[in-house]
């Protein structure tokens, strides 16, 4: 068993292993509970990174690309049947340079790609880099955001054992620039929440340009973390591109 692929729920009968990667600061944990909300036919496979639960003592990776090069030969053993990928927000830039690569140097894509709340790949970046900021500055951009509450960011404890992956993955996703490729044959599903004021609805639908199959643009209700808040919609979404029965 990769320590890079946690089954939680491992399902021999499935007929579709979907691959789970974070977003920045995130876990595997984040995706536990979508084996109990998707189809028995799909087994989730969330992706750890290192820095994180049981990997928690391993260096995180600081560049995109290091990581899907290793990603892409740890998940080999996994890529006997059907997959899928997911990833939101720095976890979606991790999914599509993974299926990228994994087309490039072993000539397979994924049955599908989903990715939320992120911009398309060849889109400028709008923001400036945070990852460097002062740890007050950064703790107060990472508030911001939305996804940590206040009580976790004064939490010694967060900020001693979790914060240099955070930072690590910030520098992962700002420092990220796109080569162009040419586009994916798979079917893409961008999603957004309909309150994210960190990705636009354009720079979701401009996802179109990244596959010569079907392109579809959903939107869920929430901010940016809309993947806790209307995790049953967004399953639902999953089993329905996935054509299978939920």
């Amino acid at each position: 068993m990769s320590k890079w692929v946690l089954n939680r729920k491992r399902n021999d009968e499935a007929t579709l292993r979907l691959f789970c990667c974070p977003y920045a600061g995130g876990g595997s944990d984040i995706f536990h509970s979508w084996s109990v909300g998707l189809p028995s036919e799909i087994e989730v496979c969330p992706v750890q990174l290192p820095g994180r639960g049981g990997r928690l003592l391993e260096s995180p990776y600081r560049r995109l690309l290091q990581l899907v090069e290793v990603l892409s030969s740890e998940l080999q053993p996994y890529l006997k049947k059907p997959f899928a990928l997911f990833g939101h927000s720095m976890g979606a830039a991790i999914s599509f340079e993974l299926a990228q690569r994994l087309r490039s140097e072993y000539g397979i894509e994924p049955a599908h790609l989903f990715v939320a709340g992120f911009r398309a790949p060849q889109l400028p970046r709008r923001e400036k880099p945070s990852f460097d900021l002062p740890q007050a500055e950064f703790l107060d951009k990472l508030h911001s955001l939305g996804g940590s509450t206040k009580e976790l960011l004064d939490n010694p404890r967060f900020i001693r054992l979790m914060l240099p992956a955070v930072r690590a993955d910030f520098e992962m996703i700002q420092t990220y620039t796109y080569s162009p490729q040419p586009p994916l044959t798979c079917p893409i599903t961008a999603l957004g929440g309909v309150d994210d004021h960190i990705v636009k609805h354009e720079e979701l639908a401009a996802w179109r340009e990244q596959t010569t199959g079907t392109f579809t643009l959903r939107t869920l209700p929430g901010n940016h973390f809309f993947l806790h808040t209307a995790q049953d919609r967004l399953l639902a979404i999953l089993a329905d591109e996935l054509n299978v029965s939920h």
